[in-house]
């Protein structure tokens, strides 16, 4: 890694020090407290009565597609700006490698595979007025690039792919949307894309819980796409004002066709396959 990019980097994480790393130590506790729950009382456990309906999700390849949101070195490395508030998050549900276990299944059954990421421009720091995380991604500098149509230092950026997703990513194959700028993918080509695909049923993961992975969600439910959320290939930051992944699970348990965990999405995929 050049010594340009090293300096970024620090520069980065010193914003990060100023910010949320003081917000990610005031969650520790709970962090510390949710990853040795037992299993009776894991908050983020699946209820033992439930009270909704069973999910009668089928998973139909000729008509499916997974959606991975975010798939960026900002949200999921240590080397991120988000690491200190996601991190455990992260960790805890393995999300790096159930989102690359997801990748694999993908490609390996040929399934339409698409990405939305996020990215902020210069012009996007000109925004007159912002809600709190705009004003603290723009702060910590996450997801930046030097321009639409450039690449310029792009390469290992916190805007960048993970870099074990980049085989999948960069196949010529994966659908690679235009940038959702806020959480939904209203503002960008997604919907579009997936029709053009004749995809109506949609496996989700990615980055982060409660805000693109949900957001994204709730637009494509509105849309009409049948859509299951796979639980543990997605994380949330954890801050004095709340759990995000607490959050989410529960909007994705009231909300979405069907809640899965990575084993048994990729055994969907293999059977139907």
């Amino acid at each position: 890694m050049c010594e340009h990019h090293n300096h970024k980097t620090i520069n980065r994480r010193q914003a990060l020090k100023s910010g949320i790393a003081v917000a990610a130590a005031a969650a520790s506790a709970t962090t510390l407290a949710a990853k040795n729950a037992s299993a009776e009382d894991d908050p983020y456990a699946d209820p033992a009565k439930p009270a909704l309906p069973p999910s009668d999700m089928e998973l139909d390849l000729s008509r499916a597609a997974l959606v991975v949101t975010d798939p960026q070195i900002d949200f999921l490395s240590p080397d991120g700006v988000t690491w200190a508030v996601v991190g455990a998050s992260v960790e805890r549900n393995n999300t790096v490698e159930n989102i690359e276990r997801l990748f694999k299944a993908a490609k390996a059954s040929d399934l339409t595979v698409a990405v939305s990421p996020h990215y902020y421009y210069p012009t996007d720091k000109g925004w007159r007025f912002e809600g709190a995380l705009e004003k603290l991604m723009h702060k910590i500098g996450m997801f930046d690039r030097k321009g639409a149509l450039t690449t310029e230092g792009f390469e290992n950026s916190g805007a960048d792919w993970m870099p074990q997703y980049k085989q999948y990513i960069n196949d010529g194959k994966t659908i690679v949307t235009s940038p959702h700028k806020l959480y939904g993918n209203e503002s960008n080509d997604l919907a579009l894309q997936l029709r053009k695909n004749g995809v109506d049923q949609i496996i989700l993961a990615g980055m982060s819980a409660n805000l693109c992975t949900e957001s994204h969600m709730r637009e494509l439910l509105e849309q009409g796409f049948e859509i299951a959320v796979i639980k543990d290939a997605t994380a949330a930051a954890m801050l004095p004002e709340g759990d995000g992944y607490l959050a989410a699970l529960t909007n994705f348990r009231y909300m979405a066709n069907a809640v899965w965990t990575t084993d048994e999405v990729v055994q969907k995929i293999d059977e139907a396959g």
